[in-house]
Order: structure tokens, then C-alpha cells, then sequence
């Protein structure tokens, strides 16, 4: 896929106006449903993340389902042949926000929905990455396996939560995938967290830090969205720093470490784009590997020579309806169902990039020692 028509950049406006309009409608409800991740108050039995009701450090844990990677393989021509390999293929990296029993929102996910869809993952033979393994080209997943990424945004507390057993909560972001692994065993329970000042909704810093530290070490990936979640093409570079710096300080101090990928609020990119590359404030430096958008295709392959690692491509998730029709994540699942040349299938082999002979055009001049062509 080459460089975006037309069409595809008025579409991806058309994204950011939908999810801008959608996010200010969230922003006007109630405050408890927009705490709530069910639109009601939390009950009042249920436990924050670490902590057993009482106030009581939780159990360990029942066992779950791991997210460690198989071991890798030696991926010759003839077996990337049998495997189908194209990892110069599309990769969808699918946009979720909040999770409630009822919508409010037309960028709103409900439980059953969330579920419905990463099954469908599943079944189809995609294996989830975290942002930062895209961006960093470690997509190590089975052969003939297919990547997705999938990523949620705000850190909003319908994504993590425990529950008094000290479980993911059922109908939570990762409560559900946590199902999902149990039931599709190839299905990797991992995500990407893209939080602001309150992630998951913790006020208090020891929750917050316990959240963010549950997650990193199952291999779930916690970076950064903005402190307060502006539309960045409004600010200075000076103030775009500013909110950049403090997301990062305040996951270094929750364990998260420095982000090496970032989401754009609303997907508005600012002027000049090297504003939300790397920078200094306050005598504190960031730089991301991969800026995400919030529409309205799936990203071309991270070896691929047209990717841009400063505008990644990500397909909201939600049905065929309105502006939904032809841009969000049911459209392109079928799409690349239809298209299975255009997708990224694994080799098995992190080493090697494997690709039919006729696609090595298309792979980076940086990666082109890497690639096993057949």
C-alpha cells in the first residue's frame, strides 16, 4: 500500500471528527457513568486492582493464560512456502475506548461486542502484539499466524479492574481477552494501554502504581495518551512537551518505564509533526519509536519501505453502519479475509523476513538482508 489518496486521508478526518465528537459526548455525561465502565456506580464490595476487599493485599491469583511467545523457527524458502509467509503484509491495529453495558457513544463498545470480535480474531488466526513489539518489529508469533494489535485508549476503567478475588473483572478489557486465551489457547493475551493522568480512573498512586505493574509483568503494555487529553494541533510545541513529559514521569514512577509509543488525542497530528516525536520540558526528554492515528485503515507492515513510524494507521473498532460502513474493524476483518495475499502471515522466524519473491520491492532498504524470499 503506497502513500495515502485522497480518499484516505478525507476518511481518516472523517475518523478524527467521529471520534472527537464521540469522546466530547462522553465527556458531558454524568460523572459516575463516566467513572463506571457499566454507566452505574462501581459496587461497593468490588476490589481496586491489588487489593482484596478490607484493604488486604489480594491472593496470588489463580493461574492464567500465558503470553509467552513458542519457540522460534529456522524459516527456509521452502517452509515460508508452506506457511504462506507475507510479512511485508497489512497488519490491523484495532482502536477500542470504553467498554458499557449500554453505549452512549458511537466509538463505545459493549462486553458482548469486545468478546464477539476478538473471537472472531481468533478463529481467523490472529495473534495479538502490543504496540511496542509492532513498532519494534518483534511480531514473533506462531508461523502462518497473523498479527493484530490491539490498543486501547484514555485508560478508562472499563479496560482494567480486579475483582474481590483479585481476578480481572469480567467484563473489563482484559478480563475479556483473559477469556478469550482461555478459550482460543493460541489467542496471546496482550494489549497496549494508552492512559492520561488518572489511568484506569485510580486516584490514589499506590492503586495506580499496583494497575500498571499487574499489567507490565503479564506483558501488557501501559504508554502514554497526553496528561489531559488535548487536541495537540491547538498547542505550542512548549505545552505539547509539557503533556508528554508528565504522562511519562508518571509511568516511570509506576513501573511502566519510558513509552516507546504514543496515541494521539482525537488522532490529530500537530504542526510540526516532530513536535510529539521527541522533545525535552523541564529538563525531561521523550521520544517514541511509533505515533498512532485513530483511523481508518489497517498500517502497512513495520518492514514494509512505505511505513512511516510517525503516522500509524489504526481501524476503529465497531460494525458496518454509518460512517462504519467501509472504514471500522468489521469492514477490514472481512476484507483481509477476502484479500488473504494483502495480509501479514508469520514465518515463525524473528531473524528472517519472509515474503514471495515478487513483494521483496517492497520491503525496507534496512531490512533488506533479513528478507527470505520464495
Amino acid at each position: 500500500m503506497r502513500s495515502p489518496s485522497l480518499l484516505t486521508q478525507i476518511i481518516v478526518v472523517a475518523n478524527a471528527l467521529v471520534v472527537i465528537i464521540a469522546v466530547g459526548v462522553l465527556q458531558v455525561l454524568p460523572a459516575e457513568e463516566r467513572r463506571s465502565g457499566t454507566g452505574i456506580p462501581a459496587a461497593s464490595g468490588t476490589a481496586g486492582p491489588g487489593k482484596a476487599k478490607g484493604g488486604a493485599s489480594a491472593p496470588p491469583e489463580p493461574d492464567l493464560p500465558s503470553a509467552d511467545l513458542p519457540p522460534p523457527v529456522v524459516a527456509t524458502p521452502e517452509f515460508a512456502r508452506q506457511v504462506k509467509a507475507n510479512e511485508a503484509g497489512m497488519v490491523p491495529v484495532i482502536m477500542y475506548h470504553r467498554i458499557t453495558k449500554k453505549r452512549r457513544a458511537s466509538i463505545d463498545r459493549t462486553p458482548a461486542q469486545v468478546r464477539a470480535e476478538m473471537e472472531r480474531l481468533a478463529r481467523d488466526g490472529y495473534v495479538p502484539v502490543t504496540a511496542r513489539e509492532f513498532v519494534n518489529g518483534r511480531m514473533d508469533i506462531p508461523a502462518g499466524k497473523h498479527p493484530v494489535v490491539l490498543t486501547f485508549d484514555d485508560g478508562h476503567p472499563s479496560h482494567f479492574a480486579l475483582d474481590g478475588a483479585g481476578m480481572p473483572a469480567k467484563d473489563t478489557a482484559v478480563g475479556i481477552i483473559y477469556q478469550v486465551a482461555r478459550k482460543y489457547p493460541d489467542f496471546r493475551p496482550v494489549a497496549t494501554f494508552w492512559v492520561n493522568r488518572q489511568p484506569f480512573g485510580l486516584r490514589d498512586k499506590a492503586d495506580q502504581a499496583r494497575a500498571v505493574r499487574w499489567l507490565t509483568s503479564r506483558g501488557f503494555e501501559v504508554a502514554n495518551h497526553t496528561w489531559s487529553h488535548p487536541a495537540l494541533p491547538g498547542l505550542s510545541r512548549k505545552r505539547i512537551a509539557e503533556q508528554l513529559v508528565r504522562v511519562e514521569r508518571m509511568l516511570v514512577d509506576l513501573g511502566a518505564g519510558p513509552s516507546q509509543t504514543l496515541a494521539l488525542p482525537f488522532g490529530a497530528m500537530p504542526f510540526p509533526r516532530s513536535s510529539v516525536q521527541r522533545g525535552k520540558w523541564d529538563g525531561t526528554r521523550f521520544g517514541f519509536k511509533g505515533v498512532f492515528l485513530a483511523g481508518a485503515q489497517p498500517s502497512v507492515s513495520p518492514f514494509a519501505e512505505d511505513y512511516d513510524w510517525r503516522a500509524i494507521q489504526r481501524i476503529q473498532s465497531n460494525g458496518k453502519k454509518g460512517e462504519c460502513r467501509r472504514w471500522c474493524s468489521q469492514y477490514w476483518l472481512e476484507w483481509l479475509n477476502r484479500h488473504p495475499g494483502k495480509r501479514y502471515t508469520a514465518d515463525g522466524d524473528p531473524e528472517r523476513i519472509s515474503i514471495p519473491k515478487e513483494l521483496q520491492g517492497n520491503i525496507s532498504s534496512k531490512r533488506r538482508q533479513q528478507v527470505n524470499a520464495y
